[in-house]
């Protein structure tokens, strides 16, 4: 009898053993298998390369989960996500707004992209959004459907009542009149440069004269002077003398007031990136990179925050450099927001990986962790180029917006400004 009911205690506790050791249901597992199966539909057997971007209120700490159920739902289906050499591309988005979650996959195959998606529950809650201090908003300025030239814009600058249009092919000046932004005129570079996916460029103010800028375009540096006029002046460029020359000079990455000058960096052209060699020197070596911020520290001065090509975002500062935690979600464009909201001053980063239609997010950095300031402001394109306006208080986007198949890319110019919850 004893022997007897050792055995049935021991087969209780391998039951109970058993029982904990199967895993409890995920709130994912349904909305995962779903979009699977709808991107096993389109794709058929074979591999491709799943990328995931959160956009929603799920933690970053979920991420990790859903991208494994939804690698062994697509395998199911006999989908392998494999490495970089599969031609096949599945994007997933998870986002939300007030009404619904939705989780949305581009698959691409070749030269085509299908959309599929899935309404998930918004009962099944993560944890809120930690330090919500500000609202992002964003207005759209100008596009190239408004310019002289269709070609990709690389930046732009404002000073009082002009606008400085940075092209591939030149530079376009508009005058802000009541009805708006008005062209003067589009001088043309007549230089050949590289020109890679999304080449880098900048606009600086030089000099004593308020309408005199120096330009940086890969392999070339421009010099510009003229006279602003209350009149459009199209076609006429009496006014505005361009100046150019080949160069591999450094460029200007982030401004800092008149007493400190700016901080210059050299640019790889043909890689389209920052080398990490830097003037004036930080007293630290700097890896490659293709974004830099200005960001005051609560002790004194400031640091330098930059966004590597390997997709590290560190911080240098006296003399050492130092890893930001919290940033993998970052993409490769940011810049510093003075909004006044909480510490008064936020990093503004774009949603890592490409997609369709990109989004913005500030962040506070209280010590060496990025922490969400605001929820993500959806952009209706991919994000570009990013940089903080002379007086601090607003950001300028560009956003490539995805065109039809054979036509042009067009390109817009937004301000994005924040406003304290």
């Amino acid at each position: 009898m004893k022997l007897i009911r050792l055995i049935t205690a021991v087969a209780s506790v391998l039951i109970g053993l058993a029982a904990s050791a199967t895993p409890a249901p995920s709130p994912w597992d349904e909305p995962a298998a779903n979009l699977a199966g709808q991107i096993a539909e389109i794709l058929g057997p074979g591999q491709a390369r799943l990328t995931i971007r959160n956009l929603s209120t799920i933690s970053n700490d979920e991420i990790p989960a859903i991208r494994r159920l939804l690698e062994q739902d697509l395998k199911t289906h006999g989908v392998l996500a494999s490495g970089a050499e599969s031609a096949n591309l599945v994007r997933v988005t998870l986002s939300e707004n007030q009404l619904e979650r939705l989780w949305v996959a581009e698959v691409v195959e070749g030269t085509e992209t299908r959309v599929v998606m899935v309404q998930v529950d918004h009962a099944i809650r993560s944890a809120p959004i930690v330090n919500e201090q500000i609202t992002l908003r964003e207005q759209a300025i100008i596009a190239t459907s408004e310019l002289s030239s269709g070609e990709p814009i690389l930046f732009a600058a404002e000073k009082d009542s002009l606008l400085l249009i940075l092209q591939t092919d030149g530079i376009s000046v508009f005058n802000h009149t009541t009805e708006g932004w008005r062209k003067q005129s589009h001088q043309f570079f007549h230089f050949q440069f590289q020109l890679n996916r999304d080449p880098r460029g900048n606009l600086i103010q030089s000099g004593a004269n308020l309408f005199s800028f120096s330009a940086f375009v890969p392999d070339l540096q421009c010099t510009t002077e003229f006279t602003p006029t209350d009149v459009p002046m199209q076609g006429t460029d009496s006014l505005w003398q361009l100046h150019c020359r080949e160069s591999d000079d450094p460029w200007p990455v982030v401004q800092s007031d008149a007493a400190n000058g700016s901080l210059k960096a050299f640019y790889n052209a043909s890689r389209n990136y920052f080398t990490g060699v830097v003037s004036p020197s930080l007293g630290v070596d700097l890896p490659p990179f293709y974004t830099a911020a200005l960001l005051p520290r609560p002790s004194a001065g400031a640091a330098l925050l930059i966004g590597g090509t390997d997709g590290k975002v560190q911080l240098a500062e006296n003399g050492a450099l130092k890893p930001v935690s919290g940033a993998r979600d970052w993409g490769s464009d940011f810049a510093a927001l003075h909004s006044g909201c909480g510490s008064g001053t936020q990093i503004v980063a774009s949603g890592s990986g490409e997609a369709i239609s990109d989004s913005l997010r500030a962040y506070e950095l209280p010590s060496l962790e990025a922490v969400p300031a605001s929820a993500p402001l959806a952009m209706d394109g991919a994000v570009t180029a990013l940089w903080t306006t002379p007086d601090g208080k607003s950001i300028f986007a560009v956003v490539r917006k995805t065109a039809n198949q054979g036509a042009r890319n067009e390109y817009e110019v937004d301000r994005v400004t924040a406003s304290c919850n």
